[in-house]
């Protein structure tokens, strides 16, 4: 049949919009998957940055941490440092390497003996205070009886009334200050320091704050609950006193305290 170009038959509409239907449909489904796809493809390269960037910051707070435990370690050094170097005992400074697990004993054991000059009933204290003495050295290591042990004895004073006592050993319950007055005005709170009399210890040296003051109507003395001013299981480094009586803590408080006041006159002076 002769048709013109022109001309459009009644049926071709119809089957061209068929046509475009299913060509959308189509193209619609394709774009959709490739859509989806680069979705999940996005999602996997997301989970590895995240894999990798938690894995980062892992490292970076395990770095944070040991920088932090350097810092703690710089600054608990110097201040060994600056108390040896600002005393006039002669000190051997130690490292704690061992701890008694028996409930009756509180002691520890150090890496230095009797080839470093250790010898039996030398003091042994920290910065922050007294812990206790040698009772047993041996060559290359000592232990050391805390202040805290049944059968520690040191001699003390209450800095606050100069009065003299003998604290002894509680085990985890710390220690008793015992044999002083029943008349002495003692509170929780007030500060028991060393007694010097021992030629053991420092005098003024801190040992111990007081707990609890209990005043029996039959007893002549008063019995003092005291907790030590160091923690026995924080202990990691200490100091060995080869000569206490070298060094007055309370005159050198006395010292440091007459120097306040002048500067603080000085200062309200000007």
């Amino acid at each position: 049949m002769e048709q013109k170009r022109s001309e459009t038959k009644w049926f071709a509409q119809p089957l061209s919009f068929a046509a475009e239907t299913v060509q959308m449909f189509f193209s619609g489904i394709s774009q959709g998957v490739r859509g989806t796809t680069g979705e999940y493809l996005n999602l996997l390269n997301i989970k590895a940055d995240n894999k990798q960037l938690k894995q980062e910051l892992s490292e970076l707070k395990t770095r944070l941490q040991a920088f932090n435990e350097n810092q703690n370690e710089l600054e608990r050094l110097k201040n060994l440092l600056d108390f040896q170097k600002n005393t006039k005992m002669d000190l051997i400074p130690a490292q704690v390497i061992g701890r008694d697990m028996v409930p009756d004993h509180n002691t520890i054991t150090i890496n230095k003996g009797t080839y470093h000059g250790l010898k039996n009933l030398q003091a042994v204290l920290t910065v922050s205070g007294a812990v206790g003495y040698i009772f047993r050295p041996e060559k290359f290591t000592s232990h050391v009886m805390l202040m805290t042990d049944r059968y520690s004895v040191v001699d003390a004073l209450i800095q606050k009334t100069r009065s003299h006592g003998i604290v002894e050993g509680q085990g985890k319950n710390g220690g008793v200050l015992q044999y002083v007055d029943r008349t002495e005005d003692v509170k929780p709170g007030d500060l028991i320091v060393t007694g010097g009399l021992d030629n053991i210890f420092p005098k003024g040296f801190p040992l111990g704050v007081v707990t609890d003051v209990e005043r029996k109507t039959k007893s002549a003395s008063l019995i003092i609950r005291i907790k030590p001013v160091v923690e026995p299981e924080k202990i990691e480094e200490v100091f060995i006193v080869k000569n206490a009586a070298s060094e007055d803590f309370f005159d050198k408080g006395k010292s440091e305290e007459s120097s306040r006041d002048k500067t603080q006159a000085q200062t309200e002076v000007k």
